[in-house]
C-alpha cells in the first residue's frame, strides 16, 4: 500500500501560493480593498474571510494623520498580520498622486510598518469612466520610484505601458480587467495576455471582477494574485463572497500550475482503442 507524505503535500501547495513583491513575500494571493462596505463589522469579517495578505486603502478617505486612532477602519484592522497598501484612489493629477503617496507612507509608519514603502499608485483624470491617465501614471511613477518608493501603478492593459513601467522600476504592474466597480469581469484578454507573456515583475488584474469564476480566469491565465472590493462589499453576503474569492483564486492558480489541455478542433475519446472489449 503506498502513503503519501501529506506535509510535503502541504509545504509544497505553500510554496506555489507564495509570491515576493520587492523584499516581501506574501502568502494569499488575493488582495482585498476596504471601501464600500456598509459597515465596519462587514469589512472586518470579510478581510478574515479572505485570508488577504495585502489590504488597500485609499488615503483621501483620511483628512490628516490626526483621524487615525478616532475609531475609523484602520484602526480596527490587526495590521500584525497583514500588509498595508495605500493607494491614491481619487487623485486626478500626477503631482496630486505624490503628495498622496507621501501621506501614505507616513499612515504606514502610524500602524506600525515602518518599513513599509508600497503605494499602489492611481491618477485618474477621467471622472466618468474612472479610466488610469497613462502620461500622469508613468510621470508620478518615475518620480517615486527614484523617492525609494515601492511603486504598484494601477493602468489601462496597454503592453507598452506596462513594459515602460517595469523599466523604469515599478515593482508590480496592475492591470485593469475593466472599469473600477462595473463588475465587467475581464475584458481585453489580449492585451493582458500579452503584458503576462513580456513581464519580470508580478502582475496583478485589478478592477472589474464581480465574480469568483472571473478571478479564477485570471489566475489561470497566469496573473500573480488578484486585487477587488466591490465585487465582496456590495455582495449580498460579503464574508461569504471574501470566502469565495479566496477559494477561487486557490483554485485558479493550481489550475495554472497544473499546465490547461490545448484546446482541439475536434472531439477525441478518453478510450483507448487498443485492447477494446470485441463483441462476438
Amino acid at each position: 500500500m503506498t502513503t503519501h507524505n501529506n506535509t510535503n503535500i502541504t509545504e509544497k501547495n505553500k510554496l506555489t501560493h507564495n509570491f515576493q513583491i520587492a523584499d516581501q513575500i506574501f502568502q494569499s494571493r488575493l488582495m482585498l480593498g476596504t471601501g464600500r462596505y456598509r459597515n465596519s463589522d462587514e469589512a472586518i469579517n470579510s478581510i478574515e474571510a479572505s485570508k488577504a495578505s495585502i489590504i488597500t486603502v485609499a488615503i483621501r478617505r483620511i483628512k490628516t494623520l490626526k483621524d487615525i486612532g478616532k475609531s475609523n477602519l484602520i484602526d480596527l484592522i490587526n495590521w500584525k498580520n497583514l500588509w498595508m497598501l495605500p493607494n491614491t484612489a481619487g487623485c486626478e493629477t500626477a503631482d496630486e498622486a505624490i503628495r498622496i503617496a507621501s501621506l501614505g507612507i507616513e499612515i504606514n509608519k502610524q500602524v506600525g510598518q515602518s518599513d513599509n514603502r508600497f503605494i499602489k499608485l492611481e491618477v485618474i483624470s477621467d471622472s466618468n469612466n474612472l479610466l488610469p491617465d497613462p502620461i500622469g501614471t508613468l510621470k508620478a511613477a518615475e518620480y517615486l520610484v527614484n523617492k525609494n518608493f515601492v511603486v504598484l501603478p494601477y493602468i489601462y492593459p496597454d503592453p507598452i505601458l506596462a513594459k515602460q513601467l517595469e523599466d523604469i522600476g515599478c515593482h508590480a504592474i496592475m492591470p485593469l480587467g475593466s472599469p473600477i466597480g462595473s463588475g465587467q469581469g475581464i475584458q481585453n484578454l489580449e492585451n493582458i495576455k500579452i503584458i503576462l507573456e513580456n513581464a519580470k515583475v508580478p502582475i496583478v488584474i485589478d478592477a472589474g471582477i464581480s465574480r469568483a469564476s472571473e478571478a479564477s480566469q485570471a489566475m489561470e491565465m497566469g496573473a500573480t494574485a488578484v486585487l477587488l472590493n466591490t465585487a465582496v462589499a456590495k455582495s449580498s453576503n460579503p464574508t461569504m463572497m471574501a470566502e469565495a474569492m479566496k477559494l477561487s483564486v486557490i483554485s485558479g492558480r493550481n489550475c495554472y500550475l497544473a499546465g490547461i489541455m490545448k484546446t482541439q478542433s475536434n472531439g477525441y475519446s478518453s478510450s483507448p482503442e487498443n485492447g477494446r472489449l470485441k463483441l462476438i
